[in-house]
This record gives C-alpha cells, sequence and structure tokens, in this order.
C-alpha cells in the first residue's frame, strides 16, 4: 500500500547468504541427519528468539500508535509489556517499586544516565523519568516481548544498544488526515498543534533512512494497521 507520504506500507525483509561448500568438506559425506524432533526444537526456539525481540514503535502524535500497542497488549497480555520505568519522585500512596516504576534516588539514576544505561530519559519539573536497557531485558526475561512507544530519539538510543530489536514506523495516510485528527481532539491549543505538526514533519523524514524500519505501517484503518502490526510482531 502507497500512502500520500509516497511510501510504502509493509515488511522489510533482506536475503541469505549462501557459502559454496568445498571439495574436502564434499569428500566427507552426508553428515547424519538431525532427527525431526531436533528440527522442531530447534526452530521453535528461534521462533521464540524472534518474538522476544524488544519492539520499538515510532510515528508521529495523533497517528494511534497508542491505540494499537493498547490492543496487542490487551488481546496477548501473556506476550507483551511495556517495560518499568526509572523516577526519582517519590511514591504515591498504592505505587509499588518495581510494579509502577522503579523508584531510586537522584545521584543514582544521574549516574546510570552518564553510563549510558538509559534509552531515553528526560526532566520533569525536578524529578528523572527515564527508560533503562535493564528494564527492557527484564520484560524478555519474564517471558514477554517488549513495546517501546518512543520518539525517532529514542529510536537512535535503541540502535546503539544491543537489544536486537524490530523498528516499527505508524505513519498517516498523509500530512492533512494527521492535522485533522490533532484538531478533532478538541484538546489542544492551536500553538501546541503547530508544535506537534513541526515535529511530526521531523519524525517523518526518518522514513527517508534506508534500512532503518523493519516494517512500516500506514494507519488509513485501525484493522488493517493491527493486522500488520501483528504481522510484525510475529503473530501471523
Amino acid at each position: 500500500m502507497r500512502s500520500a507520504w509516497g511510501i510504502s506500507a509493509g515488511l522489510v525483509t533482506g536475503g541469505m547468504l549462501m557459502r559454496p561448500v568445498g571439495a574436502s568438506e564434499a569428500s566427507r559425506g552426508p553428515a547424519s541427519s538431525p532427527t525431526l524432533s531436533s528440527i522442531d526444537k530447534r526452530v521453535s526456539a528461534l521462533e521464540q528468539q524472534q518474538r522476544m525481540r524488544p519492539v520499538v514503535v515510532c510515528g508521529p502524535s495523533g497517528v494511534g500508535k497508542g491505540t494499537l500497542l493498547r490492543r496487542l497488549i490487551a488481546d496477548h497480555p501473556d506476550n507483551f509489556a511495556y517495560s518499568v520505568s526509572h523516577t526519582t519522585r517519590n511514591p504515591r500512596p498504592g505505587e509499588v517499586n518495581g510494579v509502577d516504576y522503579h523508584f531510586c534516588e537522584k545521584p543514582d539514576m544521574e549516574k546510570m544516565i552518564s553510563a549510558g544505561q538509559f534509552i531515553e530519559y528526560a526532566r520533569v519539573h525536578s524529578n528523572l523519568y527515564g527508560t533503562s536497557i535493564a528494564a527492557v531485558r527484564s520484560v524478555g526475561e519474564a517471558g514477554k516481548t517488549c513495546l517501546l512507544e518512543i520518539d525517532v530519539q529514542g529510536a537512535d538510543q535503541v540502535k546503539n544498544t544491543d537489544l536486537c530489536a524490530r523498528f516499527v514506523f505508524i505513519a498517516p495516510p498523509s500530512f492533512d488526515d494527521l492535522e485533522t485528527r490533532l484538531r478533532g481532539r478538541g484538546t489542544e491549543t492551536e500553538e501546541k498543534i503547530a508544535l506537534r505538526l513541526k515535529n511530526a514533519r521531523d519524525e517523518m523524514a526518518y522514513l527517508d533512512k534506508k534500512g532503518y524500519w523493519d516494517t512500516i505501517i500506514v494507519n488509513d484503518s485501525v484493522d488493517d494497521a493491527y493486522a500488520q502490526l501483528k504481522q510484525a510482531v510475529c503473530l501471523s
């Protein structure tokens, strides 16, 4: 599917390189054939590893990223989860450390940031919030795929880690359509809408980066976009 942005939605796939067999290898004769059971186990393990890779989802504000990801987690709660963020603010009543947030002291979190242990972070008033590499890994260790809804700058940070993530971009059918969606919310001032539209153009510019995205989904239908997202995260 090609959108008004001039992009085609779908999976971006690669090929395989075949190594020629030398004469010495050929002379050894056929190796013992693996059993069907052992092949099935290997294939199953590889499929599981593929599913467990974190999924980075980017796209401009108003494109429907959150709607798609919430639906994915609601339909498959045993397979997907968000990571638990770090913060330096004090816990609120009822909040549990390690469940709602990883609560930590500001000097400790600043040291972790300086050591490159965070994918992204932000200063909100006098406190720090952020997503650590360790928190993303812990989701995989719990047997689930970590979903990261972050901006393209955060995606660049993930590219610099060894998380081996998959990268998905959710795009609007057109810029006019995106502007209509943002204005249709009725919750933004004109100044904020203008800022979101400027940021949207900056995010969309990342579509020109060859080989950056594993999947590009044009969200002109929520059901169609959701089907493509499931395919991208190995559910179909």
